[in-house]
């Protein structure tokens, strides 16, 4: 990751994005912290992310609502569920709004670090996808 990547770490407990924010300080990356899904969505408008590691349950819009209106907003930010309370409805319900990935609590360090540069390495891939797309629709490459 290099400085220029921006992670928004959004979780209604204090102690976790704390921990995040500290897993996540030893990369060059830009973060950001969120107590709640509110104020998530309106960090996004004022400058998007790359990644959001997003919790499940908070007060307010729960993670799945946040998930919907990042995915329809910014569809190019990749979202990481975490969550205390998994299930399997809910990860289906996560993957098919467009989560990259479904992460339960407890989650380590590492973990963050892990699932953060995996979410960031699919969007930098996918950025790459769509203008070699564009051109062979536009048969710009031909043989």
């Amino acid at each position: 990751m290099t400085d220029k990547n921006r992670i928004l770490i959004v979780d209604d407990d204090d102690v976790v994005r704390q921990s995040y924010l500290r897993s996540l300080e030893s990369t060059s990356c830009q973060v950001a912290a969120a107590s709640d899904g509110e104020e998530a969505l309106q960090t996004m408008e004022q400058n998007p992310f790359d990644v959001v590691l997003l919790d499940m349950r908070m007060p307010g819009q729960d993670g799945l609502s946040v998930l919907r209106t990042i995915k329809q907003k910014w569809p190019e930010s990749e979202v990481v569920i975490i969550t205390g309370y998994p299930t399997v409805d809910s990860a289906k319900e996560a993957v098919r709004l467009g989560a990259y990935d479904y992460v339960a609590k407890p989650v380590g360090p590492q973990d963050v670090i892990n699932v953060a540069d995996g979410a960031m390495t699919r969007k930098q891939w996918a950025l790459r996808r769509v203008p070699e797309e564009k051109d062979i629709a536009s048969g710009a490459r031909a043989a």
